[in-house]
């Protein structure tokens, strides 16, 4: 079996704090914590959603000698930072405490302060041309094509037909309606996040008006906004906002919205297609992050003439480092990208194109240029 890309890193983390892996359902996790646990001597290996292992769980009915202990979906035990923390505390030195979960492992770890100082924390997400290329020995162009085709997510990826991968979508998105809003307690919402789901699937890249969802909806701007959130917390979609030093100015432009599983938005190739891109760049710097505490942020812009670069990175300072542009077939840069590179001459500007075979550069200024590559090749020289 194949290591995932977050696999040395967390075996280097392991031996020093307990472990907190989240990310989307059925992206790999549990699988990736078993290939964990088959580096170790006397690993253990519990699911909290198994009733015999809940009590095994709750008795902390382990061996001492064990020396990889993994929690599956414990985020779903009450109170369990708590008993996590003394998990932690009271555990021999050399054990490994390996704990994954989804959206409220995700949500709740980021408030109190129980776990301070205890855990590195992880996000594992769907394969990307880079990871697959690994896996599979193939070039950049055949992965992009089968990610494109197939989505990032292990079973229908690696199923490889058509069929088996819209079976997985159909039970995956009913899945994910049936339990994961129900955790969140939700029950009489589950037909309007239904609704709201199948709205989304062709306004994914465009400015997102919760007013016009609102309406289409028949609710306010602000539940809309509400069940957004509960979305973006179950990793069924993540947000990009717009780039503005003046933060206020920032929060009142309106975010874009896209699906972790590309596949499933009802439109044009080339929307899923940038789709598949953020998906790439937000991989890239959550593992930045997650592995060396780079704090990198991923926003859109808009220019001063008013149109939109689909994508920029910030570095912690708030300054702009990068911006990619994302086309099917237009290789020509795009007037967008050529007035941000003017503007910001230490810019690493790059358009992506998926069907173009060669790249080459474009003077915009006397010291700056912009980069025209095709996706594949560029997409497969990100960090993961």
């Amino acid at each position: 079996m194949i290591d995932r890309y977050l696999t040395p890193a967390l075996l280097e983390d392991l031996p020093r704090k307990m472990v907190l892996l989240t990310g989307p359902r059925q992206v790999g996790k549990t699988t990736l914590a078993k290939q964990l646990g088959g580096h170790f001597e006397r690993p253990v290996f519990l699911n909290y959603d198994v009733a015999e292992q809940q009590q095994s769980i709750e008795a902390r009915a382990w061996l001492p000698s064990s020396d990889f202990v993994l929690l599956d979906e414990l985020h779903k035990m009450p109170q369990w930072k708590n008993y996590l923390k003394g998990v932690y505390d009271g555990r021999p030195a050399d054990q490994a405490l390996f704990v994954t979960g989804s959206a409220r492992l995700d949500t709740f770890r980021q408030t109190g302060d129980s776990l301070a100082g205890r855990y590195f924390s992880y996000r594992l997400h769907p394969y990307s041309v880079k990871e697959l290329m690994a896996h599979a020995s193939i070039n950049p162009v055949i992965a992009l094509d089968q990610l494109l085709r197939f989505g990032g997510f292990p079973e229908p990826l690696f199923a490889g037909t058509d069929a088996d991968h819209v079976r997985w979508q159909n039970q995956y998105f009913s899945d994910f309606l049936r339990e994961d809003i129900l955790e969140f307690g939700r029950i009489h919402e589950l037909r309007s996040m239904r609704l709201l789901v199948e709205l989304l699937r062709s306004r994914t890249g465009g400015p997102l008006s919760y007013q016009s969802l609102a309406r289409d909806l028949g609710l306010s701007p602000i539940t809309v906004r509400r069940y957004v959130d509960i979305l973006e917390a179950l990793h069924i979609v993540f947000i990009v906002t717009p780039y503005h030093r003046n933060i206020a100015r920032a929060l009142s432009k309106a975010p874009k919205l896209y699906f972790y599983d590309w596949t499933y938005i009802n439109s044009n190739p080339a929307a899923s297609f940038e789709n598949l891109v953020a998906i790439h760049l937000r991989k890239h710097l959550d593992f930045l992050n997650d592995t060396q505490g780079v704090q990198s942020r991923l926003h859109y812009v808009q220019t001063t003439s008013g149109k939109e670069v689909d994508f920029v990175i910030a570095n912690p300072a708030d300054e702009l480092i990068g911006a990619v542009e994302v086309k099917w077939a237009d290789s020509k840069p795009s007037y967008s990208l050529r007035e941000l590179a003017q503007q910001l001459p230490n810019l690493k500007a790059v358009q992506l194109v998926y069907q173009m075979s060669t790249s080459y550069k474009v003077d915009v200024t006397d010291t700056q240029t912009i980069e025209v590559h095709p996706a594949a090749a560029w997409l497969a020289n990100l960090s993961a």
